[in-house]
């Protein structure tokens, strides 16, 4: 059974960064796509950004964006560490939510699996 550990949550002022990890211990996660989503309180979840690995690695090519977070956040991966990673910069107020990473596996077309989800929050 794949195990999601979601890290890196906290507060910041706004424009401040953070990075958030999402790491899949004990299993090599080949050919899956790792997406980040976020549940904002009162709202429903919503897409952040997804990577998949493709060709041995965390391809950058094969990665998407919501609108609201382009140019601010990025999503890589780290193939010997296993483990997702979400840079968010620029900061603003309404990307206070909790952030669930999913993993979504090989042929497959939906996320299977879920983290427990990290807060991040985002006020002066």
């Amino acid at each position: 059974q794949l195990q999601l550990v979601e890290s890196g949550g906290g507060l910041v002022q706004p424009g401040g960064s953070l990075r958030l990890s999402c790491a899949a211990p004990g299993v090599i996660l080949d050919n899956y796509a790792i997406g980040w989503f976020r549940q904002a309180a009162g709202k429903d979840r919503e897409f952040v950004a997804t990577i998949r690995w493709s060709g041995g690695r965390w391809s950058g090519d094969i990665s998407y964006y919501a609108d609201s977070v382009k140019s601010r956040f990025t999503i890589s991966g780290d193939k010997v560490k296993n483990t997702v990673y979400l840079q968010m910069n620029s900061l603003k107020p309404e990307d206070t939510a909790v952030y669930y990473c999913a993993a979504q596996p090989p042929g497959g077309v939906t996320y299977d699996y879920w983290g427990q989800g990290t807060q991040v929050t985002v006020s002066s």
